[in-house]
């Protein structure tokens, strides 16, 4: 006789859409090329996603968490596609998230992302030269033989 499980609780998070005014979006290129001051007031003044999200960026196992379990699940995948991941890709795409789909493109190097997103919208272009000057950061000390990574 087999027994019987009881049925797996499905926690769904909703999803917060980006809506920042352009002095936020500017503060968050800031923060997300190293500025502490402006990480943290974005965390304090309402954008605590947004300071999270640059831990996140740079590989911070909490911070990624936090945005997957608090509605921020789509600026958890641009990071996962910006890092090759073919599944969050695929989801940007298809769950309509077209900005950050072609942001994790442009991080990634590709030029057609980077002329859509010229074309589109500027901030969200040097944004995503931020976060690719961020990403490539981390792969160059990894790969640096003279470094030593715990």
């Amino acid at each position: 006789m087999a027994k019987k499980t009881k049925k797996q609780k499905i926690q769904i998070t909703p999803i917060n859409i980006m809506s920042y005014p352009v002095k936020i979006l500017v503060a968050w290129k800031e923060a997300i090329k190293g500025n502490r001051d402006i990480r943290t007031w974005l965390i304090k003044n309402g954008y605590k996603e947004l300071g999270i999200f640059v831990f996140a960026l740079n590989n911070d196992r909490k911070s990624r968490l936090w945005l997957k379990d608090n509605g921020y699940a789509h600026l958890l995948a641009m990071i996962a596609a910006a890092e090759g991941d073919k599944k969050a890709i695929f989801w940007l795409k298809n769950s309509k998230f077209e900005i950050l789909y072609k942001m994790a493109l442009s991080i990634e190097g590709d030029k057609a992302a980077k002329l859509w997103l010229q074309k589109k919208d500027k901030l969200y272009l040097i944004l995503a030269l931020q976060m690719e000057s961020v990403k490539d950061n981390i792969e160059m000390n990894n790969n640096d033989p003279h470094k030593i990574n715990p």
